[in-house]
C-alpha cells in the first residue's frame, strides 16, 4: 500500500530533499556541468497543521518561518513569595479601637485592612497594669517573637505620655496597690490558645474582645502583617 502525504507536506519534504542533495545544473560547452549548489527557494505553506508537521518531520525543511505560527508567550505566574516581594513596604499601622480595625499604610495609602479583637477594658488610654485596656497613642514596632500567640509584634508601650499619666494617677491614689504602668502589649495571632473562640457561642476569636490589652488577628493575617512591616514602623492607636 502506498501512503500519500498531504500536498503541503509532500512539497515541504521535496524541497528539503532538493536543498540537501541536488546541485543546480547548468549547460556548458561540455554539456551539463556541476556548479555551486543553489538552494531552492523556500516553499511558503499556508499557516496551519500541515506547515507545522512539515517543519517538525523534515529537519531543515525550508518552510517560511514567518508563516509558521509561533506559540504565544507563557504569562508569568506570580508565586506567593514574588507577590510579597512586590507588595509595598508598610510604613505605618493604624488601629481604630471603636471600629475594631487594623490598617496597613504604605507612604500614606492604606494597602490592607483587617478586623481585630482587642482588650475588653473599653475606650480611652491604658491606665495601669491589669486594666485590660488596649492603649491609645503613637508607638513603634519594637521587635517580634515567633511562637508567642503564633507570632507577636511588640508594641513600644508605654511611651512617655503613658508614663506621665500613670505617675499622676498613682500620685492621686488612683492606681490599685502593686500595679505598674503595664507592659507586654503586642499585635499577635491566636496560636494554640484559641482566643475568644473558647467561649460558648463564639464563632471566631474576633467575635469578642478577649486580650489583656493586645490587638489580635488570625494567624495567617499576623504572618502577613509581620512579613510586610519592618521593626521601627509607626503604630497609631485611636479610640
Amino acid at each position: 500500500m502506498v501512503l500519500r502525504l498531504p500536498a503541503a507536506l509532500a512539497a515541504a519534504s521535496l524541497a528539503a530533499t532538493l536543498a540537501l542533495t541536488a546541485p543546480s545544473m547548468t549547460a556548458g560547452p561540455g554539456g551539463v556541468s556541476g556548479a555551486a549548489p543553489e538552494l531552492p527557494r523556500p516553499i511558503a505553506l499556508t499557516p496551519g497543521p500541515a506547515a507545522a508537521v512539515a517543519a517538525s518531520l523534515v529537519p531543515g525543511a525550508p518552510v517560511a518561518a514567518a508563516l509558521v505560527p509561533h506559540a504565544p508567550p507563557i504569562a508569568a505566574v506570580a508565586t506567593p513569595a514574588a507577590a510579597a516581594a512586590a507588595s509595598p513596604r508598610v510604613t505605618e499601622i493604624r488601629i481604630d479601637k471603636s471600629e475594631h480595625t487594623l490598617d496597613l499604610v504604605a507612604d500614606g495609602t492604606i494597602v490592607r485592612s483587617y478586623r481585630v479583637a482587642l482588650g475588653p477594658g473599653g475606650s480611652g488610654p491604658k491606665l495601669y497594669e491589669g486594666d485590660r485596656r488596649t492603649p491609645v497613642g503613637t508607638y513603634r514596632v519594637a521587635g517580634r517573637i515567633k511562637g508567642l500567640f503564633h507570632q507577636f509584634l511588640v508594641v513600644s508601650y508605654p511611651n512617655e505620655e503613658d508614663r506621665r499619666r500613670f505617675a499622676e494617677l498613682r500620685r492621686r491614689g488612683e492606681v490599685p496597690p502593686g500595679r505598674g504602668v503595664g507592659h507586654g502589649i503586642g499585635i499577635h495571632g491566636v496560636g494554640g490558645g484559641g482566643g475568644g473562640a473558647q467561649h460558648a457561642g463564639v464563632r471566631t476569636h474576633k467575635d469578642s474582645d478577649w486580650t489583656l490589652g493586645c490587638i489580635a488577628l488570625d494567624d495567617d493575617e499576623i504572618d502577613e502583617v509581620a512579613r510586610r512591616t519592618p521593626d521601627g514602623a509607626k503604630i497609631v492607636i485611636t479610640d
